[in-house]
């Protein structure tokens, strides 16, 4: 078994933020697609933008996500640091190949997936929250199908009330508009997202003994998580942008409002209730529920084909990562040993 060092905890307190990081430069996508593809910001101003919001959050809310991800998916009395690191080991190279290949996939449940993984290795079907699990999994279909209905409803609400007005006013109004929702946004994505690192690192400590016999987020973690996704938005790809922005339907500045209201209300209460849902699925469903107000044919639903197809395998392929890393770290154990 691999030691509970203070060097092994910290190392896989390390390991975190580099999820954490990956997750920003992941997803910071989400944050600025619909602003960047409208022409209301350049890129470089956008994910500035993004980042500052992804750390005002730390300011706003509890931590209830991360307590469901610290002892919600897998019971804690099993935990320990090899399965942590196949569980975070596991989400890392799923996010890679996915961010390679520019596809959209959720962080969020790379790590539920990484997870249950590894703690079926560890404990077997037992070691599972499976009450956790449901409400986790349930929401890879309900928080899309919620940013949908929102982004259609707003749409057809906003073209409603400004059916009489100048298009070229109402696309300056816009524009400015969308500064404001691509902020509500940005901070729900680092309410959210940020607090799937604070619940990992908080299960370390706590399967260490650093944190006595009760669970909790210390609040040094806490300020550390957000910065981190912060940095790791700063530095976000292009190559998901694209794919948010543009390969799913032409968006407006009216549509990219509706599109990031829609989601960020989707993900605050998700937030607020404590389950930890995906970001990038929201926006997502979001993006698809704007388009379609123009025509079902406005969706390129091969693009988003795919994308669901990503969202599928999430979980199950970062589970088998985190089992083959956690086999391997035992068989390195038992070597050594």
């Amino acid at each position: 078994m691999i030691s509970s060092s203070l060097a092994i905890v910290c190392f896989i307190i390390l390991l975190a933020l580099v999820f954490d990081f990956i997750n920003g430069f992941h997803d910071s996508a989400n944050s600025i697609a619909t602003i960047v593809s409208t022409r209301v910001l350049k890129p470089r101003q956008a994910v500035l933008w993004a980042a500052f919001f992804n750390f005002v959050a730390v300011f706003l809310f509890d931590a209830q996500v991360a307590k469901t991800v610290g002892t919600g998916i897998v019971n804690a009395a099993i935990v320990d640091n090899a399965l942590l690191i196949a569980a975070v080991g596991g989400a890392i190279i799923w996010n890679l190949i996915t961010w390679w290949f520019g596809l959209p996939s959720s962080s969020s449940h790379a790590l539920i997936g990484g997870l249950i993984g590894a703690g079926l290795m560890k404990g077997g079907f037992g070691s599972l929250v499976w009450k956790g699990i449901i409400k986790t999994s349930s929401f890879i279909i309900i928080s899309p199908m919620i940013g949908l209905v929102l982004g259609l409803v707003l749409m057809v609400v906003v073209l409603n009330l400004s059916r009489y007005s100048n298009v070229e006013k109402s696309n300056r109004i816009f524009k400015r508009l969308q500064l404001f929702s691509a902020a509500i946004y940005s901070i729900s994505h680092g309410m959210n997202d940020a607090q799937k690192t604070m619940g990992i690192i908080a299960l370390v400590l706590f399967s260490g003994g650093y944190l006595g016999t009760t669970f909790f987020i210390p609040f040094w973690v806490v300020i550390v998580c957000y910065s981190v996704i912060a940095m790791g938005t700063m530095f976000g790809g292009w190559r998901i942008v694209k794919t948010m922005g543009t390969k799913i339907t032409k968006l407006q500045p009216m549509g990219g409002f509706c599109a990031e209201t829609a989601a960020a209300m989707s993900i605050i209460g998700a937030s607020v209730a404590g389950i930890p849902v995906s970001t990038t699925h929201t926006i997502t469903g979001a993006i698809m529920g704007v388009g379609a107000t123009k025509r079902l044919s406005a969706v390129r639903w091969g693009v988003a084909g795919n994308i669901i197809w990503a969202w599928i395998l999430t979980i199950p392929i970062s589970g088998v990562l985190s089992a083959g890393i956690y086999f391997f770290l035992q068989a390195i154990s038992a070597l050594a040993s």
